[in-house]
């Protein structure tokens, strides 16, 4: 039984150093492209895909949810989205940009895979974003009630139709323009 521990904590030494020269000595650049032109292998992008939904799940689990359905809400949460996240993540009946395109892995069209996430994993999601993906954490930026009201606009946005996301987007400029018109009627004063 000695012998044997010996052997596997010898073989695993052993692993570690060669693992720690391939990736000192630059060989590992040859193993593995980090460019985004250059997709995973399967099992690697398996590996990063369940790896970063279970830590997704794991964090989330026991965050409280408020109410989403306040309009008011949704409506900032909208204003968020268009500005920030609609370039990378599109939107109904929109087409991606070139840098969500350009994005490895790519973002993910919220209007349809936000289907697969709880409120909760939204809500980590954009507050601590996702390491090597591109997707920002927003928790240095925007408080929480700022996130909640961009998951509550992505709770909605599943069920929006391109007509309904376009006639939100005119409702929200009408209603920064009418804003931005009542401040400068105040500065005239």
């Amino acid at each position: 039984m000695k012998k044997t521990i010996m052997t596997v904590a010898a073989t695993l030494a052993a692993e570690l150093i060669i693992f720690v020269i391939v990736i000192g000595s630059g060989l590992s650049g040859a193993l593995y492209n980090v460019s985004t032109l250059s997709p995973d292998p399967g099992f690697l992008r398996w590996i990063f895909s369940s790896t970063s939904d279970n830590s997704v799940k794991y964090h989330a689990n026991g965050i409280k949810v408020p109410s989403l359905t306040d309009s008011s809400m949704i409506a900032m949460g909208f204003d968020h989205y268009n500005e920030m996240c609609v370039t990378c993540h599109s939107g109904p009946g929109l087409s991606k940009s070139e840098a969500g395109i350009g994005l490895y892995p790519e973002a993910p069209n919220l209007a349809r895979s936000a289907e697969h996430l709880s409120p909760q994993e939204l809500f980590w999601v954009i507050k601590n974003g996702i390491k090597s993906t591109g997707m920002p954490g927003f928790a240095r930026t925007h408080a929480d009630d700022k996130i909640w009201a961009m998951v509550a606009f992505l709770e909605k946005m599943k069920d929006m139709t391109p007509q309904d996301y376009q006639a939100m987007k005119k409702a929200n400029e009408s209603m920064k323009n009418m804003k931005m018109n009542m401040k400068m009627g105040e500065h005239r004063r």
